[in-house]
């Protein structure tokens, strides 16, 4: 008996055996003609997650430790009555056995209960696992949304001690229809150890994998960096029961990715083509989050989710169409790229929602340095010479003077990234740059990783610092009172937008009402 007896090779067999991916058939006993082969059922391996949804429906996600059919049943109730019955892919060692299917069909507004199995090459199914989300409403109804980033970064992992990562906990307590993951969602050259020693003598604990164990490389080590994530069971829970709308940032591939950059010698990558990692890490955050690359405008991250008639939110790619960072970027630059630059305008422009909410996953107005490359190098658009737009300040001076020009009201920036949070204003009166309108910027982060900042303000869009809670030492960790998510919450009846910043526990920091647009 090989591995090609399953319709795979013997070296798939091996490697994914190894992940967990597949299970190697038992022996029941013997007929005869031999040994009966007994194919063990399959199993959810890492609980279920929702994304991306709509008025009839949404993404649910799950993976496979052995070629199987997902099977998503819906329902209006838990008891699963009246049911609705959709068949998924084939989950597959091609894919590390995660898939996605979109359910649809079903009532706008309402709340869904979910049950996925999976089906086995020979009949068997497996224990099934349940969720909730909600569909998009059609009216003018109440919402809900969180949104943070960066997870598991700076050597800080799951604490069984604490109870794995409790901020997913603490988040989904109140009961939010819509998480923005902003990005970091994996720290791929963040290896953990079994125990951190901080400075004040405390120790921090990790559970360990191996492929947390060493920088992100392979395709099998990137996925493995989403693997350790979702063995929290707090993660996992939250993910089963809020609908996500996923971006990607640096920490997915690299600290400071850019196309065409190289890792730094000393970082102990043997593979340092920023390219090659990125192209990797790609594939394993398209088979591990709850997206389908085919429903974004190019096939791969931006898009927009319409949220009912109060809402829009669009989700930007600020790391795959900018420019490098080891350059000065002169009189112009890109952050957006001029096709994404286009679509936000005219986005925008033609939105009929209350809020459009710019999910940015670098911040505008912070000067974020690339000290990876040299002292002049940024990460983001901000470069820190508090003067007339250049470099990738350009184009968000053309998206901002459009927003002025369209008359386009209600637009609100989130971001996370900087690993602290904030809420910023900003104002053409303060600003080298004027033409556009006041706006708000609201930053949160970090959800399981050492906290940072503040960071200075660059004077181009004439930013002022509202609220800011960060640490006074740099890479303070968990255990200290710096993670953060935020919250936006849409009055259905008043049109009004209220964003709270959130700590750890779920305790409101700061809070900022915003008066609906006028219509």
């Amino acid at each position: 008996m090989t591995g090609s007896d399953f319709g795979i090779s013997r070296r798939t067999l091996l490697r994914t055996s190894a992940l967990g991916l597949v299970a190697v058939p038992a022996l029941a006993g013997c007929s005869n003609d031999g040994p009966t082969l007994v194919r063990p059922r399959p199993k959810l391996t890492h609980g279920v997650a929702v994304g991306d949804p709509r008025t009839d429906g949404a993404l649910i996600w799950a993976r496979s430790d052995q070629p199987a059919k997902l099977i998503v049943e819906t329902a209006a109730t838990e008891s699963f009555t009246d049911t609705k019955r959709f068949t998924g892919p084939m989950l597959t060692p091609a894919s590390d056995g995660t898939g996605r299917v979109r359910v649809n069909g079903l009532t706008a507004g309402q709340q869904v209960h979910y049950r996925v199995t999976l089906e086995g090459e020979d009949g068997a199914t497996s224990e099934p696992i349940t969720g909730v989300f909600r569909t998009v409403p059609t009216g003018g109804s109440d919402i809900k949304l969180q949104w943070s980033g960066d997870v598991v970064g700076q050597g800080y992992g799951i604490n069984p001690e604490l109870g794995g990562m409790r901020i997913f906990s603490a988040m989904a307590a109140r009961d939010p229809h819509l998480f923005i993951h902003s990005g970091d969602s994996i720290y791929a050259d963040g290896p953990l150890q079994e125990s951190v020693t901080l400075p004040d003598g405390r120790i921090w604990r990790n559970t360990v994998s191996e492929a947390k164990s060493a920088v992100a490389q392979t395709l099998d080590q990137f996925r493995g960096n989403y693997a350790y994530n979702l063995s929290d069971q707090n993660y996992r829970r939250f993910n089963s029961s809020v609908a996500q709308v996923v971006q990607w940032d640096d920490h997915e591939t690299v600290n400071n990715w850019y196309h065409g950059g190289l890792v730094a010698e000393t970082k102990g990558y043997s593979e340092r083509s920023m390219d090659t990692l990125a192209t990797r890490s790609w594939q394993a955050f398209h088979e591990w989050m709850p997206l389908e690359p085919e429903e974004a405008v190019d096939s791969r991250l931006y898009r927009k989710i319409s949220y009912g008639p109060l809402l829009d939110i669009f989700v930007l790619d600020m790391r795959t169409y900018k420019d490098t960072n080891d350059i000065d970027n002169g009189p112009s630059g890109r952050i957006f790229g001029p096709e994404q630059t286009k679509w936000l305008i005219e986005g925008l422009r033609d939105s009929k929602a209350t809020w459009k909410i710019v999910a940015n996953d670098l911040p505008l107005g912070l000067v974020v340095k690339d000290g990876e490359q040299k002292v002049t190098a940024y990460e983001g658009p901000a470069n820190g010479d508090n003067g007339a737009p250049s470099g990738r300040e350009t184009e968000i001076a053309q998206v901002l003077s459009a927003i002025k020009a369209n008359k386009v009201g209600g637009v609100v920036w989130l971001t996370a990234d900087v690993h602290y949070t904030a809420a910023h204003h900003y104002s053409p009166e303060r600003a080298a740059f004027t033409d556009f309108d006041e706006f708000w910027e609201f930053v949160s982060g970090p959800l399981n990783a050492g906290a940072f900042g503040p960071n200075p303000l660059d004077g181009t869009f004439g930013p002022e610092a509202v609220f800011v809670h960060a640490p006074t030492v740099q890479n303070a960790s968990p255990l200290d009172s710096f993670q953060h998510f935020g919250e936006v919450l849409i009055d259905g009846k008043s049109r009004e937008l209220t964003v709270n910043l959130c700590d750890a526990t779920g305790s409101v920091l700061f809070s900022q009402r915003l008066a609906p647009p006028a219509r």
